[in-house]
């Protein structure tokens, strides 16, 4: 009860810390992946793997072959349709539910690894989805020892690893009712990832690790060593691949 008072002090509405405006007027790829990731993807089959609302699959699918986005709602798969008709990328650009038939040469995913329920099931299900030599390319975070790390959670810094996940579960009820009552089972999930862990499940997967990079908090550059880098660390960026 303490604890919730407390929380309550500290946010008595939804934080707004994590609104997306950092990519205001930005291609969240660019930001997240990089400049170099539409030369890779050109003219190749893409599977954007949790597209969300369809923002990054129709920038893919200005230049790729082809763009799958996979999602489990259906919400936001009716606004990914939208988007992609409005930027008259439809017959190249669809989406659904259920994994493609088709091979596939490139998986993209962004901002999603952290909330996956099975993420080593879901690296298995890419695995399989790719061809031969086919790559996946992730960036995700923040992840669980961030200061935010917690997400809508993270009143404060690091308010999830403080207060008790039943404190939080009791304030974040009077947001939204959803009857949530596990990090695991709100809006999105929340799986608690690590980098730590991240490193183990890629470690037990068939796919070979290509690159893994730790990009430190801009304020925190200077401290941001093997050490730190869970407390440090902004976004992790990732790509791996199929053994041909």
């Amino acid at each position: 009860m303490f604890q919730y008072r407390l929380l309550k002090i500290l946010a008595p509405s939804e934080p707004t810390h994590m609104d997306g405006s950092a990519y205001a007027n930005r291609s969240k790829l660019e930001v997240l992946l990089g400049k170099a990731l539409l030369d890779e993807v050109r003219g190749k089959d893409v599977l954007d793997f949790g597209c969300g609302s369809g923002a990054e699959a129709v920038e893919l699918a200005r230049v790729a072959g082809s763009v799958y986005g996979l999602d489990i709602s259906e919400r936001l798969l009716a606004e990914a349709r939208a988007r992609a008709k409005a930027a008259n990328v439809e017959d190249r650009c669809t989406f659904g539910v259920v994994p493609p038939a088709k091979p596939i040469d490139v998986i993209v995913s962004i901002d999603s690894f952290e909330h996956f329920g099975d993420p080593e099931g879901i690296l298995a299900t890419m695995h399989g989805l790719l061809r031969p030599g086919g790559r996946i390319v992730t960036s995700f975070g923040p992840t669980w020892y961030h200061p935010y790390g917690g997400h809508l959670f993270s009143v404060v810094p690091w308010a999830h690893l403080v207060f008790s996940e039943r404190a939080l579960i009791r304030w974040r009820d009077d947001i939204r009712s959803d009857g949530a009552t596990r990090f695991s089972e709100v809006e999105g999930g929340l799986n608690q990832m690590s980098i730590r862990r991240f490193e183990r499940i890629v470690g037990r997967s068939p796919l070979r690790l290509v690159h893994l990079e730790t990009v430190p908090i801009r304020r925190l550059g200077r401290v941001h060593t093997r050490l730190s880098r869970e407390f440090t660390t902004s976004i992790v960026r990732c790509v791996l691949e199929k053994p041909a």
